[in-house]
Parts: structure tokens; sequence; C-alpha cells
């Protein structure tokens, strides 16, 4: 009969084990459930851009939303109540930046924080002497690189039903993580060689100095002016540009839609009108 060392010492390595199985089990379970019906029908009515994808990539998506539901915790701000609805609408928003897309599903994001609509946050600042004081402002949206994710969810529903205006807060905050996956939000997400990355720093500082000079004169541009304001900013306000006025992007700026294209790996051309 073993001693109490030896049973103490096989209870220990089965937890273990245990602790390191049960999550890929429960990730397993999830990544092989049949996509809900319900599911379903919140894509078609709060994201109708998906009915036009094509078959592949509207799997993917359906993965890519399950992986993102499984590994991401909803909080409802302001009294908002989370239910599948809210979570699938902004699953999708997220995944629709990672289709044919060899990466993790926003390893460094653990909270999505929704609010009913847009909200109010305190901010310290300096004026022009140098003097700090705080400051109110209302936003639709914001990403940190703390992992967390904020949107007003009536804001995220009116980017995706008008899905051709080029303002989308929820493919804005959800650029911006691509871009903190890096350690630094810079307007350069990981582009996996050097080569890839000199192009994409000359392209997008050509055409973030464009853009600038541009707001500076009051020209009217294709790209929201509010990317003139940092590199981070540009390139979030790009990726919007690019998933819902792709044609326009090409048209004006092919060299831009051209890394984007490289980059998401997906041309949506192909599926937004």
């Amino acid at each position: 009969m073993p001693d109490t060392s030896t049973i103490l010492m096989a209870l220990i390595v089965l937890g273990a084990i245990a602790a390191f199985a049960w999550p890929r089990y429960k990730l397993y379970k999830a990544m092989n459930e049949p996509f809900p019906e319900e599911w379903r029908k919140t894509l078609r009515h709060n994201f109708p851009v998906f009915r036009r994808m094509p078959t592949d990539l509207q799997l993917q998506m359906k993965q890519r939303i399950k992986r993102f539901l499984h590994d991401k915790q909803f909080i409802g701000c302001a009294d908002f109540e989370i239910t599948d609805e809210v979570r699938v609408t902004i699953a999708a928003s997220a995944c629709l930046l990672l289709l044919n897309r060899n990466t993790d599903v926003y390893s460094g994001l653990r909270y999505i924080l929704v609010y009913p609509d847009a909200f109010l946050v305190e901010r310290e600042t300096r004026d022009s002497a140098g003097l700090a004081f705080s400051q109110k402002r209302g936003l639709l949206g914001e990403s940190w690189s703390n992992g967390k994710v904020i949107l007003s969810w009536d804001d995220v529903l009116r980017g995706n039903q008008k899905f051709d205006d080029g303002a989308n807060v929820a493919i804005h905050e959800f650029a911006h993580q691509l871009d903190h996956a890096t350690g630094a939000t810079n307007g350069a997400p990981f582009l996996g060689s050097s080569a890839r990355s000199k192009r994409w720093a000359t392209v997008l500082t050509t055409e973030f100095e464009r853009l600038r000079q541009a707001a500076y004169h009051g020209d009217e541009t294709l790209i929201d002016q509010y990317g003139a304001t940092e590199p981070a900013e540009f390139f979030a306000v790009v990726t919007e540009t690019f998933f819902e006025k792709p044609k326009q992007l090409l048209a004006k700026h092919p060299a831009l839609f051209a890394e984007l294209k490289n980059y998401y790996r997906v041309d949506p051309g192909d599926w937004v009108s």
C-alpha cells in the first residue's frame, strides 16, 4: 500500500494535469459546437455585410467569433445588459479584421466594456502655460493597451448598419488593439518582416503627411481627418476606410490600399458595394 507522501504526490500531479487539460477541453468543446441559429440571426440583422461575404469567409468568421467569445469577458457599464446579441455583434466587428490571417484572436485583450451610448471620461490635460486641469470628453469608444476595449453599443450598431461611410467605431478600436500587439501604439502593427515594415513605413508616412496637409489647408478628403492627429489614429481610421470604402480608397490611394490589403489578406471591394 502506497504511503501518504506517495498518494499526496500523485494527487498533486493529477491536479496539475487537470489544470492544464481542462481549459483545453473547454476550448475544444466550444470550437466544435454548432454555431447557434440565434447567433446567425444576429449577424444577419446587426452585421449585414456578413450576408455579402463569400462562404469561406463566413465560415471563418463564425469560427473566429466562437473563439473570441470563449476567450473574452464582456462587462456592461451604466446599467447596460450584456446579451448574446451584444457579444456576437461586437465579436463580428473584431473578427472581421482577422480573416485569412494566421494570427491569434487578440491575445492581449481580456475585457470588452460596453456602454449603452456615448460615454463621458475625465482626462487630465495641460494648457499652454503647462498648468494641469481636468477635462470631460464624450467618447464613442476607447482602446487600452492593458487589455480593454470600451464601446458605445448604439454607435456599434450605427456603424454596422451604415457600412459605407468610413465610420465604424468597433473596427476603429479593434484596429488599435492590433497596433498595441507590438508593444508600441504607433500605427505599425506586426508585419512579419523588415522588408514589409520598411514598405509600410514609407507608404503610410507619405499618406499620413498628405492627410495632415489636406487638413491644414481645409481640403476635402476621403479619409477622415481625425486620422491626421497621430500615426496610431491614422492606422485605425484608414482601416475603417479600407473595410467600408474599399473601391474609393483603391481609386484615390492605391499604394495605401495595397498595403492594407496585404496586411488584412482580404479585398472588401469584393463584397462591399
